[in-house]
C-alpha cells in the first residue's frame, strides 16, 4: 500500500471547505466527533472535512490538525480551532469505528516549472484586494512568499471556488484561478464604495 493512502482517517462531512493553511474553528458536541478529536488530540494526528453539498459529499477535501483547544465543557463539548494542512481524495467511507472515517489517499501535485508571470501576477492581485479590503499594505515580503493556498485561506470565497480551488492538483493553475477571484473581489469592493459614495451624496456629484 502506498505511503500517502491511509486507511481508517478520521473524516467530518460538514457544509465548508477548508483549505491548506486556513484556519477553521468547529464546536465539537456530537458523541462520536468528541471521541474523533479526543483520539487526533492523544495521538496528535490529523483528521478531514469534506464538503457535504446539496449535490452530495465531495471527493475531494483537507486534512485538518487541532491548532489550538479553545475551550472545554464539563458535558465534554469543545470548541478547537483547526489548521488545513493537505489535500486528499477519499477512496472510501466506512462506518466501522466510534466515528465515521474513510481511506484516503493524500494528493501531490504535478510536477512542473513555477512560472514567474503567474505568480507575480497572483500576489499584485492580492496586495491590491488586501490594501482595498483594509486600508493596510500587506507585507510585501511576506505575500511573495505565499501559495495559491496560503493567500486563498485569508479570502473569505464562495464554496464553489474554494472547491475548485482544492480540486486542482497544478500550482500554476492555482495560481491562474486566484488571480481571477482575487481581481473579481477587488472590483465588487470598488463597486460597494462608489455606490455607498453615491448614497451619501444623495445621486449628487460633489466637488471640493
Amino acid at each position: 500500500m502506498p505511503d500517502r493512502l491511509v486507511e481508517d482517517f478520521p473524516l467530518f462531512e460538514l457544509g465548508l471547505v477548508a483549505l491548506p493553511h486556513e484556519l477553521v474553528p468547529l464546536h465539537i458536541f456530537e458523541e462520536r466527533y468528541r471521541t474523533m478529536i479526543g483520539e487526533c488530540l492523544d495521538r496528535e494526528t490529523e483528521f478531514g472535512i469534506v464538503w457535504a453539498s446539496a449535490d452530495g459529499s465531495r471527493q475531494t477535501g483537507c486534512a485538518m490538525e487541532v491548532a489550538r483547544v479553545l475551550e472545554r465543557m464539563e458535558d465534554g463539548r469543545m470548541n478547537i480551532l483547526s489548521r488545513g494542512t493537505r489535500p486528499f481524495r477519499v477512496i472510501e467511507q466506512h462506518e466501522r469505528l466510534a466515528y465515521p472515517a474513510a481511506t484516503v489517499e493524500f494528493l501531490a501535485d504535478k510536477l512542473e516549472a513555477a512560472d514567474s508571470d503567474t505568480v507575480a501576477a497572483a500576489h499584485d492581485a492580492y496586495r491590491e484586494l488586501v490594501e482595498q479590503a483594509t486600508d493596510d499594505e500587506p507585507d510585501a515580503e511576506a505575500v511573495v512568499q505565499m501559495s495559491a493556498y496560503a493567500m486563498a485561506a485569508t479570502v473569505d470565497f464562495g464554496l464553489e471556488a474554494k472547491q475548485a480551488l482544492l480540486d486542482l492538483r497544478s500550482e500554476n493553475a492555482r495560481l491562474r484561478l486566484v488571480t481571477r477571484l482575487f481581481r473579481a473581489a477587488t472590483k465588487r469592493l470598488e463597486f460597494i464604495e462608489r455606490a455607498q459614495v453615491r448614497a451619501r451624496s444623495n445621486g449628487r456629484v460633489r466637488f471640493g
